[in-house]
């Protein structure tokens, strides 16, 4: 089991939507808003690192997300599991590249 924690960055008026949204996905589960700065805490449950990459896949595409990056990651140790196997996209979809913080929130 994978357990994905998820920064996910908002706009105010769209804030409400998007928990709803969340928490309406399998295995997602809001579990921290901070309304003052429109981010919130998604904790994404998946079986594996590709149902993982799928699911963050598919919350930077819901309407109103502004950024979406895995904060944190845990996954059972999986023993058929090899380095083959793990998503060639995996970096691009976690925010465990470079460019981990867009420019404009450094300002």
């Amino acid at each position: 089991m994978n357990i994905s924690g998820i920064l996910v960055v908002t706009t105010p008026p769209k804030i409400d939507a998007l928990i709803d949204d969340l928490n309406a996905m399998p295995g997602i589960e809001v579990h921290h808003v901070d309304r003052d700065s429109s981010r919130l805490i998604a904790v994404q449950e998946a079986e594996s690192i590709h149902d993982e990459v799928a699911g963050i896949k598919k919350i930077k595409k819901l309407p109103g997300v502004v950024l979406a990056d895995m904060v944190n990651h845990y996954f059972a140790e999986d023993k058929n599991l090899t380095i083959k196997d793990i998503p060639e996209d995996l970096d691009e979809y976690t925010g465990l590249h470079e460019d981990v913080v867009p420019a404009y929130l450094n300002d």
